[in-house]
C-alpha cells in the first residue's frame, strides 16, 4: 500500500494513465474491427477507406506507447495485404 505522498501521487498517477490508455487501445481495435468488417464484406474500397482511417489511429498508438512498433508494422502489413487480396 501506498504511504509516503510520493507514492500515493504515482498510485493516482498510474489509475489515470491505464483509464487513458485503456481508452486508446479500445480504439485502435475499434478501427482494426471497421477493417476486418469491411474484408469480409468483400468491399475492396471500403476495405482500402478503413485501412486508410485506421493506419494513423494504430502508428498513433505507438507514439503514445500502448502498442509496440513492430506489432502496429505487423498488423498493418497483414490487413492490407488481405485488402489487396479482395480484388
Amino acid at each position: 500500500m501506498a504511504n509516503s505522498p510520493q507514492s500515493k501521487k504515482r498510485a493516482r498517477q498510474a489509475i489515470r494513465r491505464t483509464d487513458v490508455n485503456k481508452a486508446r487501445r479500445s480504439r485502435i481495435r475499434t478501427y482494426l474491427r471497421k477493417v476486418e468488417e469491411a474484408i469480409a464484406s468483400g468491399d475492396q474500397s471500403a476495405a482500402q477507406e478503413a485501412l486508410r482511417a485506421a493506419q494513423p489511429e494504430l502508428m498513433r498508438g505507438v507514439t503514445k506507447g500502448v502498442v509496440h512498433k513492430n506489432t502496429a508494422s505487423r498488423k498493418l502489413s497483414r490487413l492490407a495485404s488481405r485488402v489487396k487480396a479482395i480484388a
